[in-house]
């Protein structure tokens, strides 16, 4: 097999690895991105067929295109934005390498750079940015073993209600995928329950501006860690149907009985933990907040922005949340299939390097890992809230760019050095042909 020297081997070709290519190649640097599947591989197979952005078009895009025939308020659908993703690969032109999988990098023994083989030949690398993202490994609680007799898979995983077997479904995990898609087989004429943990519940839209301008002006993308006791709280936001904000009295009133956390499996009996009502609370106080962060900036700024009382009108609590289940006997309610809308947790076996905690997680600043010439790049609060986001992580991406340039400034004065200091020593060093002739070396 073939092999390739480069500046730079950039590992995924999403939305990361798009926007890592771009700013590399602002700066000159020489680089490949190697993709084992498609560019944006887990818009098109990783996701339901429903799903949309979570962020309106002028928002969740890179700076230097937009959305071609799309209003920039629309919700783009995942394969528009896996198109997008490919359009902005031909844009800028990007050295990607689709259907080549990296297997191991390892740091060259002796030598600068590492040994990335893949499987259709090798490079040798200065360095390496692992840009596959968040979304690497789906994670399933060890609470309802594989042998029950209920239908189990991830989110992940599931695309449609035909996909299910016929019967009722137990969605656990409230956040936006959660949600979309407990509301989604709802509408399909399933019984629904829904595991609601903690939550962050901003409107969908307030005042005529959608949530993603409300936390940008209010500097809510540019925090730098969620707030204290917030660390595993999901956000609840959905694109949905033109974009709507999420209710849980409403999903309830539509047919989806809410339970709290699911917290242990026994016989076919699924337990629930007695939080429901303080996740919906903390929810709608989250919600709340923003509403009047939103009402003193527009105050503040004089903006001639309509007021929406109707926003602040939650209505009363549901039965299921004034008097919860706290157990369910699966057959009993009809229950045939688990959908479990966990979350995911990284995946880096092929990166060989002493770059993480003994959790495997990346131990990083700002994408910089603690391994000379590694970078990570895509993930949750990278450097602020809107690292994961589509434009987000293009900013992260000019970060770790600019970090890989200034070590290469420290390497072009290094090879700079040596050169002078060889032609010194050179030019010093004494002529033994003059030497001899003249018998100084007698």
């Amino acid at each position: 097999m073939s092999s390739h020297e480069v500046d730079v081997v950039v590992v995924g070709a999403g939305q990361a690895g798009i926007a890592m290519s771009e700013h590399l190649s602002a700066r000159g640097v020489t680089h490949v991105v190697l993709e084992r599947d498609r560019i944006a591989e887990r818009w098109r197979t990783g996701r339901w067929d429903s799903l949309v952005a979570n962020g309106p078009a002028w928002h969740d895009r890179f700076p230097g295109l937009e959305f071609a025939g799309l209003s920039p308020d629309a919700f783009a659908s995942k394969d528009r934005v896996a198109e997008y993703f490919v359009e902005y690969a031909q844009f800028i032109a990007a050295p990607v390498r689709t259907g080549v999988e990296v297997v191991s990098v390892r740091r060259r023994d002796g030598e600068p750079g590492f040994d990335v083989d893949t499987t259709d030949g090798s490079y040798v690398a200065r360095f390496v940015v692992a840009a596959t993202g968040p979304f690497q490994k789906p994670v399933i609680p060890a609470i309802v073993p594989d042998g029950a007799s209920v239908h189990q898979l991830h989110s992940s995983s599931y695309r449609n209600p035909q996909q299910l077997p016929d019967g009722g479904v137990l969605v656990i995990g409230a956040g936006s995928s959660g949600v979309q898609i407990a509301d989604e087989l709802r509408a399909a004429g399933r019984q629904v329950h829904l595991a609601v943990g903690p939550h962050a519940r901003p409107p969908r839209a307030y005042r005529d501006r959608d949530f993603c301008w409300w936390l940008g002006v209010l500097g809510k993308w540019d925090a730098s860690a969620p707030a204290a006791g917030a660390e595993h709280v999901t956000i609840a936001v959905s694109g949905a149907r033109g974009g709507h904000t999420v209710d849980f009295r409403r999903l309830a009133a539509d047919g989806i009985t809410l339970v709290g956390r699911a917290s242990a499996y026994d016989d076919g009996v699924m337990h629930f933990a007695p939080d429901l009502a303080a996740n919906i609370e903390g929810g709608d106080a989250d919600y709340l907040a923003l509403l009047d962060e939103a009402d003193a900036y527009v105050e503040r700024n004089g903006l001639d922005l309509p007021e929406e009382p109707e926003a602040r009108r939650l209505g009363p609590d549901p039965a299921c949340v004034t008097d919860p289940v706290l157990e369910l006997d699966l057959a009993a309610a009809g229950v045939t299939s688990i959908v479990w809308a966990t979350g995911f947790a990284a995946d880096y076996g092929w990166l060989e390097v002493d770059a993480f905690d003994e959790r495997g997680r990346p131990r990083h600043q700002r994408g910089v890992s603690v391994e000379p010439g590694v970078y990570f790049l895509g993930l949750p609060w990278q450097s602020r809230r809107g690292s994961s986001f589509i434009w987000g992580v293009w900013h992260d991406a000019k970060y770790v760019a600019d970090q890989i340039g200034i070590q290469q400034s420290y390497r072009a004065y290094d090879e700079a050095a040596s050169v002078t200091t060889a032609a010194a020593a050179e030019a010093s060093a004494p002529d033994v042909a003059a030497l001899t002739t003249t018998g100084a070396l007698r």
